[in-house]
């Protein structure tokens, strides 16, 4: 077992909302629960009153209540959540409308701004207002290709009081990127700041929104938020506005808050694009009010009086998690901005300086905190720090110890696991619970996840498959431009019938409830945390004439993963680095900084099925000294000779 890092006091378990979610429980219900595990395993088997007992117990704002919980509980495809309800996503951010601070932003650049919940409401107000005033109505799309900021959040809830649907990318995706996103969804309104700041620089987003326009005749409206410089020229931007001239001018507006029904479209989240463009993933208003409200208040154990943070950009759905803690009337905090910039305990000194209580990250970020030499703990006043949660990748088990060591000793240090497919979790933090390093505390409330070995039989104390067998409200309402649902049951139902395969590698333990995630069982990279597709980059390095084919893989390195692309190149073409900064910057131009490659290897062929489908899963494989399984599909296995013992891949 896996040494015991933190327990937490009987105080901490007396005061956490779980404790209390637990009484709640054996009083509706008549049960004697005494632990987690006890409501963990109730919750899986008893899944209708489990969900609506979270209804209450988040006190869900609504104006009609529903007729049932689930129907057709034992079809994933075919659940149907709370029918008949009505409400308002957006109305239950906006439940509370007093002074206390609800949103804090800091940049790189700027002193912090802040704003209250009652301002927070205002706001919203008047941008419905205009929004509305345009034409914006139920089901319309709203983009956002902004910078993490309070504007933002605004636009986003605006959006969502109409019942129109919200989605964003970050700002640092090139033109190409954000075409294969909005392009596909036809959105009205477009917001932008004019740019952003990375690491002490201003980057200009308005070139590329003029890019975008003249692929993307749908939008009929850019709504330029100034941000880096005073007054931006926006004339080259075409139907383009300021936010402020945009905003309606009126006070004292009441939102109209469309009553909908509780799986009515909410936000249209992105697919890494392994396998081409991106998927639109469309989320429902009530899977992800009720999922990140149990995620927050029982595993997070968030309150009024926390300080809530996130280092995340819009493109990532820890933003959309994030900004949902309004729902508890907690201050949420943003940034946009490099975590190492001017140094690396830049995010500490946010912590210290904004009393911060939990504080989310990603598993490269503590790992490269650690690798600086900072110690946060002796040089910032991380007295109010209750709380570290960190994903994106696997935490390694000396990033467990280091947040111990050199952060803090009593705080819960929750890695949590899941993914923009279910705009939550599967496994996360159990406030009343042991930390072992290296593991993840527990599977999610009425999460019914398991560990499938090569039989698709659930196993304990083994790496398997991660799946769930049961229905839970966040799954995707579907795919956009899926009307036959086909692209969401290929990605997510054609290994296992009426079960979840998710793409990760799991192992389950059985005597602490914990679970340890291996990475990938597909083809999606996860270079620093952040999910990239491979098809996005072959993409960008196939419209080279130099490069005839390609191949890109994940190396497990240094406690995280590295993106190697290998190039078949054109005859009497020779890997020089002036190419190799060729292939690189196109990369980078056209998607982000993230999908470039830590190394170009030149290679003589690239494998494929029979069926033409590039071995991306075997290659990698190979490079980590394992079996390849699959030979037999390949319509040139001699291929896969090139790829042992490559000496590059050793430094």
């Amino acid at each position: 077992m896996h040494n015991l890092l933190w327990s937490p006091s009987e105080k901490q378990v007396s005061e956490a909302n779980i404790t209390a979610f637990i009484r709640f429980i054996n009083e509706k219900y008549g049960k004697i629960f005494n632990s987690y595990s006890e409501l963990y395993d109730w919750s899986i088997t008893d899944i209708p009153n489990f969900w609506a007992a979270m209804w209450e117990f988040g006190e869900i704002r609504f104006s009609k209540p529903y007729s049932q919980v689930v129907d057709n509980l034992d079809t994933m495809l075919e659940a149907k959540w709370f029918a008949g309800a009505k409400l308002n996503f957006a109305e239950n951010l906006l439940r509370y409308r007093d002074d206390q601070t609800a949103l804090i932003f800091k940049s790189e650049a700027l002193e912090p701004m802040r704003i209250t919940y009652a301002q927070l409401y205002d706001r919203v107000a008047r941008l419905a207002r205009s929004l509305r005033d345009m034409g914006i109505k139920t089901g319309d799309r709203v983009a956002g290709f902004m910078p993490n900021m309070i504007e933002t959040v605004i636009a986003m809830l605006a959006t969502a009081s109409i019942g129109a649907i919200w989605s964003s990318c970050s700002p640092d995706f090139g033109i190409k990127g954000v075409l294969d996103r909005f392009g596909q969804i036809r959105p009205k309104v477009l917001f932008t700041a004019n740019g952003y700041y990375y690491n002490g620089k201003a980057h200009d987003s308005l070139t590329r929104i003029s890019g975008v326009l003249k692929d993307i005749s749908s939008i009929q409206k850019v709504v330029v938020v100034t941000y880096t410089e005073e007054k931006p020229d926006i004339s080259q931007v075409p139907d383009s506005v300021y936010f402020d001239d945009f905003i309606s001018k009126e006070s004292g507006l009441e939102i109209k808050f469309e009553q909908l029904p509780f799986d009515h479209p909410l936000y249209i989240m992105y697919s890494s694009g392994t396998t081409g463009i991106p998927k639109c993933i469309m989320h429902s208003a009530g899977g992800t009010l009720i999922q990140h409200l149990k995620e927050l208040l029982l595993h997070t154990n968030l309150k009024r009086e926390d300080k809530m943070f996130y280092f995340t950009t819009c493109g990532w759905m820890m933003w959309n998690w994030l900004v949902s803690s309004l729902a508890i009337g907690a201050t949420v905090l943003l940034f946009d901005g490099s975590p190492f910039y001017p140094d690396s305990g830049t995010l500490f000194k946010l912590v210290q300086d904004e009393a911060i209580t939990v504080f989310g990250t990603s598993a490269k970020y503590l790992a490269a905190v650690e690798k600086s030499g900072i110690k946060p703990g002796g040089e910032y006043g991380l007295g109010n720090l209750r709380a570290v949660l960190s994903t994106g990748s696997p935490l390694s088990i000396e990033s467990f110890e280091f947040v111990y060591k050199d952060i803090k000793k009593d705080l819960q240090l929750s890695s949590i696991s899941g993914g923009t497919d279910i705009i939550s979790c599967f496994a996360l933090g159990n406030p009343i619970g042991p930390v072992f390093a290296g593991e993840l505390q527990c599977r999610g409330l009425g999460m019914r996840v398991e560990a499938f070995d090569l039989n698709g039989k659930p196993v304990l104390n083994r790496k398997g498959e991660l799946v769930c067998t049961a229905p839970f409200p966040s799954q995707p309402i579907g795919f956009w431009d899926d009307p036959e649902q086909k692209k969401y049951k290929s990605a997510y139902f054609d290994v296992y019938d009426n079960v979840w395969r998710h793409g990760d590698y799991i192992e389950i333990n059985d005597k602490t409830g914990g679970v340890v995630i291996y990475g990938r069982s597909d083809a999606t990279l996860n270079p620093g945390g952040v999910r990239i597709g491979t098809a996005e980059i072959y993409r960008q390095v196939e419209t080279l004439s130099e490069v005839l084919d390609s191949l890109v893989v994940g190396q497990n390195w240094d406690n995280d993963v590295r993106v190697v692309l290998f190039v078949k190149l054109a005859a009497s073409v020779e890997l020089t680095n002036e190419l190799m900064k060729k292939i690189k910057t196109v990369i980078r131009v056209n998607t982000t900084p993230r999908h470039v490659p830590a190394k170009i290897i030149s290679i003589k062929d690239i494998p494929y099925t029979i069926s033409g489908k590039k071995v991306e899963l075997a290659v990698g494989n190979l490079i980590h000294d394992q079996p390849v399984l699959n030979k037999d599909a390949l319509a040139n296995p001699e291929a896969l000779e090139y790829y042992k013992d490559i000496p590059e891949l050793r430094n």
